[in-house]
């Protein structure tokens, strides 16, 4: 073998493994965001999706896999792609337009100068991202409007879902986090998160892989000690430390026992009454709790019996 083909066939079987774990991750993603459409009913026949389209690696990877669905899907429905230009200084306003144009995706960039106004009303140091927030949502609930779309698509992830958890837990004193698919708080629209199931670790490599043009926000992105960034950098010490509470935290949103809590909306406590028939949910008081009792000391309380 001459010195260029040996120094060749690494370089080759490398690509070829690379690629081979791009398409893998790419039919993970398509079957999480397929999964989490069927689980929530999140698009129907004649939908109009608006994808809401940052320039960050969520949104991107959103618009990616909804394309790549839509031409697999058993039901007509049809994307269109919508950025906020917010007028932030030195934003590159020819990035996305260029990108969704080549791509043959029909798009609507809206300007609005909501930069000027959060920086003249969130005192300097200040965290700027919910009114930012509030001021984007705005913008966006009218503009669906405009287009006619029955549904706007979000990149939020599971990461996302798991940190919005944590906020209310920590900060805000309630059970709640992001949904897959809610009702717009002007009750007009459903928003909907195609993502709910995916892993921002997998869309950051997908993103990689697919050479998304990335554009970082610069109004919100360079603060620093967010209470949301501590709660992902929790949450990421957590599955570094102990593999699969993560995984077990966000079952537990969908697998609620409203019950088993404090909520007086989730349960008439006035109308509770003994009726002698068995209760499978009912109250276990006098046991151990089966998910926090080690399976030994278990054994050996039933054996001293």
């Amino acid at each position: 073998m001459s010195t260029i083909a040996a120094a060749s066939a690494p370089t080759a079987r490398t690509a070829n493994r690379a690629e081979f774990e791009t398409n893998k991750l790419r039919k993970r993603l398509r079957r999480q965001v397929g999964q989490a459409i069927a689980d929530f009913s999140m698009i129907e026949a004649g939908d109009s999706v608006m994808v809401c389209v940052s320039g960050g690696k969520d949104s991107y990877g959103l618009l990616d896999i909804l394309l790549s669905l839509k031409a697999r899907a058993p039901i007509p429905f049809e994307i269109i792609a919508i950025n906020l230009d917010q007028k932030q200084p030195d934003f590159p306003a020819d990035v996305l337009p260029a990108y969704l144009a080549g791509r043959g995706i029909p798009f609507r960039i809206e300007e609005q100068d909501t930069y000027s106004v959060v920086k003249r009303v969130i005192p300097e140091g200040g965290t700027m991202c919910s009114l930012c927030s509030r001021l984007r949502r705005g913008v966006l609930y009218r503009v669906a409007g405009e287009l006619g779309a029955t549904k706007i698509a979000l990149g939020h992830h599971r990461d996302d879902m798991l940190a919005t958890f944590f906020l209310n837990l920590f900060f805000g004193g309630k059970l709640k986090t992001m949904p897959p698919k809610l009702v717009s708080d002007d009750g007009k629209h459903v928003v909907i998160r195609p993502l709910a199931y995916v892993r921002e670790r997998d869309l950051a490599r997908y993103a990689v892989a697919s050479a998304f043009p990335i554009i970082p926000c610069n109004l919100c992105g360079s603060q620093e000690n967010l209470q949301r960034r501590q709660v992902g950098e929790m949450l990421r010490e957590w599955e570094k430390k102990h593999p699969g509470r993560v995984e077990s935290i966000f079952n537990a949103m969908g697998n609620v026992v409203g019950t088993h809590l404090l909520d007086r909306e989730l349960q008439d406590f006035a109308a509770v009454r003994a009726t002698g028939i068995p209760q499978p949910s009912g109250d276990i008081a006098f046991d151990d709790d089966p998910c926090t009792t080690p399976s030994s000391v278990t054994a050996i309380r039933i054996e001293t019996q």
